[in-house]
């Protein structure tokens, strides 16, 4: 037994960074009566949308992942959203420790697509976690890991990621097109003489009969 325990105690959007970026701020605390000289941690970071309310809007957003609300009991199954890690320094007792969860807004990836979705609340994280943990040993140090079942959940408020979106892609976007798209769509918006991507999209769409906000 390790004594490890893990507990989330705050999760930032961070302003200036390069790329999207969230901060979880964690607290490890270690009983097992010895100095930890350092932790290799691993985590991997699970949205479990089964534990939270969706409104209407929320549940029209969510049909392409989930289907139609009434098949919701059979495909509101938790998934992954990233995996992370990082090193913590040596402790004795109690640390808190900052952890870097990198993000993307494209909409190819199941996460970015379900918290676009959402428009206020909270996001059901699940943190789980491994690695190793480094400590004296009798041969001048000793290897132990971090158990399978070490885990932590967060409510995590949908305002924290809508922010960090906004900082990094105010009031857009983006998606990813196959080369083949992107040529057809560029020579559309040329041929019509259109003045931008989001004139050429809207132009699409209300040629399909879709209504165009």
């Amino acid at each position: 037994m390790t004594g490890l325990g893990f507990s989330v105690l705050d999760i930032v959007a961070e302003p200036y960074t390069a790329v999207p970026q969230l901060t979880a701020r964690l607290r490890i605390t270690d009983d097992a009566g010895e100095r930890v000289h350092a932790v290799v941690l691993r985590c991997q970071v699970r949205i479990e949308p089964q534990r939270r309310h969706y409104d209407e809007a929320e549940r029209d957003g969510l049909r392409g992942l989930f289907g139609e609300h009434d098949r919701w009991t059979d495909t509101l199954r938790p998934f992954q959203w990233m995996q992370c890690h990082t090193t913590v320094q040596g402790f004795s007792g109690t640390c808190d420790v900052d952890l870097a969860l990198p993000c993307t807004y494209d909409f190819d990836v199941v996460g970015s697509r379900y918290l676009h979705a959402l428009g206020s609340g909270q996001v059901p994280l699940s943190f789980l976690f491994s690695g190793t943990v480094f400590t004296r040993g009798a041969a001048g140090f000793g290897v132990r890991q971090v158990p399978w079942d070490c885990e932590a959940r967060y409510g995590m408020p949908v305002a924290v990621w809508r922010q960090m979106i906004a900082s990094h892609y105010p009031n857009s976007g983006w998606i990813r097109l196959d080369q083949d798209a992107l040529d057809s769509l560029a020579d559309f918006r040329a041929r019509r003489g259109l003045i931008s991507w989001d004139e050429t999209v809207r132009t699409l769409l209300a040629g399909s009969g879709e209504v165009v906000v």
